[in-house]
């Protein structure tokens, strides 16, 4: 019997949490250490789950994760999914993940979002997707450099004082058709080229996403100092 495809896009979010977080400094992964009780991926996991659209997420692990199925996911209503296919990198365990994903179709949106990003909030997400959706490439959160921004000498002076108009730094979800960032994901590792976030993949591709306006909350947890930050995000008391 031939199958039978969807002619609604659906949105899904793709988690790649393959990786050991080696700078946080801790014994373990980071997206599995505690954060007001719970591991950072869970945190991660409900934000994305916030928004009623969202109708599955679905987490790369690294094939021997024993942990993700430690976790008690039921209060989730069966949203969230395991796939123990991750790669040797993001790009790889992105690419790898969208092969392996449960019911999504070509032209289904997929929203990439990091496992240590748990403090995304979801006015930021109901705007992402809502823009995101009517944009033929896509989109992803992002917030404006204000920093004063040097490039540096191998002596580690000041070699430049870089001009900040324009300049972004990228978050994350990054939002895509299925088919079209599998393409893009594919054409990079072909080449030999490992992007360091599918936006970067799809510009290869000569496709350039929509730029959505993300909160400085929205960080990505790298030093263990970093945790602290995040509780109080969570906790309100930032």
């Amino acid at each position: 019997m031939p199958r039978v495809f969807s002619m609604v896009a659906r949105f899904h979010a793709l988690v790649p949490a393959a990786g050991q977080g080696a700078r946080s400094g801790l014994s373990m992964p980071k997206q599995y250490a505690a954060l007001c009780g719970v591991p950072v991926l869970v945190h991660s996991v409900r934000a994305l789950l916030a928004d009623a659209r969202i109708a599955s997420v679905q987490v790369v692990l690294a094939p021997d994760d024993q942990t993700f199925s430690s976790i008690d996911w039921q209060s989730f209503g069966g949203r969230v999914h395991g796939l123990w296919c991750g790669g040797a990198s993001r790009s790889a365990s992105v690419l790898n993940g969208l092969a392996a994903a449960r019911g999504i179709e070509p032209r289904d949106w997929v929203l990439v979002h990091d496992a240590a990003r748990p403090c995304l909030p979801s006015a930021d997400l109901a705007r992402l997707i809502d823009e995101g959706s009517v944009d033929p490439v896509g989109a992803i959160l992002a917030a404006p450099v204000s920093d004063t921004l040097k490039r540096a000498s191998a002596e580690g002076r000041i070699a430049q004082t870089v001009d900040r108009t324009g300049l972004w730094s990228a978050l994350t979800p990054q939002m895509f058709r299925h088919g079209a960032l599998q393409d893009a994901l594919r054409l990079a590792a072909h080449d030999g080229v490992e992007p360091t976030d599918e936006a970067a993949a799809m510009e290869r591709n000569g496709q350039q996403a929509r730029l959505v306006a993300g909160s400085r909350r929205n960080f990505k947890i790298t030093y263990a100092e970093d945790f602290d930050l995040a509780a109080q995000f969570l906790e309100g008391r930032a």
